[in-house]
């Protein structure tokens, strides 16, 4: 029987070659003309790049030979319109999200109306921290929620939808409570904790949905060769395509990010209820995009317990695996190797029946998890990230800044990322591409890991200086800071900017690649639960987070992030040669798909001198080729 699967050549017969000696032009313009596949014949044929539609192809685009998929650079393809909605969404929920936690550093940290620095709680920096730590930590675990009611109840449309109007409660909860009447009569810190955990709750349902929302937008899932008005031909690749989607969504977070630059000037020149209602009233805005887009958007229907199927599986597996061991009833494969432990879920092998999946569900399954594995290398990098949200604002208020609010450092990292974003997208990583030299994920995520460790080293050199500096040396205050200038925290954000660019949107472009169409959201908020991971190991950490143990606590977060680094090039470094020959290997498959479709249409439709069909010699190739598969 023929099997598209591990059909990868025909030997022609002599019946074919006379055949083709005949239509050979007819077969090479049917090979580069329209051709299209139903969803059930590409399920079929076996082929995992058409399972999820039909294509259709423009005017000025064909498909690519063998050759072109190998040799020729690959290009990016244009941006949805719904996509452009999705992006814009993000853009306000993270106007809102930073202009809210940008501020929070002060407003728990110094008293109220003392000092030239902003105020409210008079905490001090260790509980400050240990509230912003445990606020990110809120934030990055409730994804798994929203995962969980988007995949198996609601779908992403409406999840975001609800649990962002739940997000704007809790903002208008946090506006409230910031009042000075409140501030005074001990309403702020409750307020801001109750405020915390609704907005984390609306974070969590909204993060893990609209990163694959808006890549789910870009429906082509096929190579195709794209001619350009001045006749120029190039590559369109879906894995590039959806790389630039998750440059641009990211750079939309920034954008948004640099709503602190505005909250922290009303913070200082007004009060806190006046930073805390334009982020507010900028949430209100985006639920009504969001809104808008609503007839445009790419809808993937909820699919059920993928969850609960996929526990269950596991547990199968487990069992029948371990059964296998006990009374050595184990199962080898075609290879003569023992099968893999999940492979004992598989109904094909009969150790499991009347179960409610398929081999290809333990398949994407295995193929998940094994995904997964790099995101445990993910907290560390996250630690490092957490330090320029809490500890690098504090560090900024003991070091000389002249009228420059302290918590208005941390948009460097915006800017940077504003300005990078489009650089890496349009030329560092095309650069790259066309000297043969592509920056695959595994090694852009290496690099992130590297550039992080550099900048925390950085960091970790400034927190010396000020200490090695007076009036306060290894006490510095907020009030009388020593004599380091601002300007030397730079660098750190900058490397740090550089960094995300690199570790943290490869992290979401491979979140997404990875995971199977029915476990995206689930992916996705496996991937943001390691930043919830980041924060857990910061409060190990908080015993040391203040003056004068900073520099130390640095050191050791930098040693941590290099040994990472080091360990995760060690244990992955195979991933991105394994992962561009899979991909060659189903684009050869898909050519030699349509190079069979052609041939058949072309057949089908002629008609000879002795009038005879092409029908009888479709039939007598399709037979042949298929006794030989």
């Amino acid at each position: 029987m023929f099997d598209a699967k591990t059909s990868t050549s025909f030997e022609e017969s002599p019946i074919e070659r006379d055949f083709n000696s005949h239509i050979k032009e007819q077969v090479l313009e049917a090979g580069n003309a329209h051709t299209t596949t139903t969803p059930a014949e590409a399920l079929r044929l076996g082929d995992p790049i058409l399972k999820e539609g039909d294509e259709v192809l423009a005017e000025n685009e064909r498909w690519p030979t063998e050759e072109e998929l190998e040799t020729m650079n690959r290009f990016g393809d244009r941006i949805p319109i719904a996509a452009a909605f999705v992006l814009a969404t993000e853009f306000c929920e993270r106007f809102t999200y930073y202009g809210v936690s940008g501020v929070f550093q002060n407003y728990m940290q110094n008293p109220y109306k003392q000092g030239d620095t902003p105020g409210a709680i008079g905490g001090g920096q260790s509980m400050a921290t240990g509230l912003s730590n445990f606020f990110q930590f809120w934030c990055y675990l409730t994804p798994i929620l929203g995962a969980i009611i988007a995949d198996q109840y609601w779908g992403k449309y409406r999840t975001i939808l609800v649990f962002a109007t739940i997000y704007l409660i809790g903002d208008i909860l946090l506006t409230l409570t910031s009042i000075p009447a409140s501030i005074r009569a001990g309403g702020a810190l409750p307020g801001l904790v109750l405020s915390m955990i609704i907005i984390g709750l609306g974070t969590g349902g909204i993060k893990s949905n609209v990163s694959p929302m808006v890549a789910e937008q870009y429906t082509r899932h096929r190579p195709f060769i794209r001619r350009l008005k001045n006749g120029r031909e190039i590559l369109v690749h879906r894995d590039v395509t959806i790389q630039s989607i998750f440059n641009w969504f990211y750079w939309a977070i920034n954008v948004g990010s640099l709503s602190g630059i505005a909250t922290t000037a009303l913070e200082k020149n007004v009060d806190f209820w006046a930073a805390y209602l334009l982020p507010t009233l900028m949430f209100f805005f985006c639920i009504g995009v969001f809104y808008m887009g609503r007839n445009k958007y790419v809808k993937t229907p909820h699919t059920g317990s993928i969850l609960i199927l996929a526990s269950r599986a596991l547990k199968a597996a487990f069992i029948e695996h371990r059964h296998a061991k006990r009374n050595s009833n184990t199962i080898e494969g075609r290879d003569g190797k023992l099968i893999y432990w999940m492979d004992y879920a598989k109904p094909s092998y009969g150790r499991v029946s009347s179960v409610p999946w398929n081999d290809s569900f333990i398949d994407e399954l295995r193929h998940t998890l094994k995904a997964c594995k790099i995101f445990l290398f993910y907290p560390v990098y996250w630690l490092c990230y957490g330090q320029m949200s809490n500890n690098l604002i504090s560090q900024a208020a003991t070091m000389k800044r002249g009228n420059f609010p302290n918590d208005m450092v941390f948009n460097i990292d915006a800017i940077v990322l504003i300005i990078f974003i489009p650089i890496f997208d349009r030329l560092i990583y095309p650069a790259f591409r066309k000297c043969g030299m592509e920056l695959r994920p595994i090694m852009r995520i290496f690099l992130g890991f590297c550039v992080a460790t550099v900048s925390m080293a950085y960091t970790t050199g400034i927190q010396q200086l000020i200490y090695n500096t007076g009036p306060g040396y290894k006490y510095p205050s907020t009030d009388i800071p020593n004599d380091v200038t601002m300007a030397y925290q730079i660098p750190s954000f900058f490397l740090f900017a550089i960094s995300e660019i690199l570790a943290s949107i490869t992290g979401l472009e491979y979140a997404y690649t990875k995971a199977p169409s029915t476990m995206k959201s689930v992916v996705m908020s496996l991937f943001l639960l390691t930043n919830a991971g980041g924060s857990i190991i910061a409060f190990a950490f908080n015993p040391i987070s203040h003056d004068p143990h900073l520099r130390d606590y640095y050191l050791i977060v930098t040693v941590i992030m290099g040994v990472f680094a080091i360990l995760f090039y060690l244990c992955f470094r195979k991933y991105d040669a394994k992962e561009a020959a899979e991909k060659l290997e189903q684009a050869y498959r898909l050519q030699q798909r349509q190079k069979r479709q052609g041939d058949a249409e072309v057949m089908e439709n002629m008609s000879f001198s002795d009038g005879s069909s092409g029908s009888k010699f479709h039939h007598v190739f399709s037979t042949t080729a298929t006794e030989k598969a």
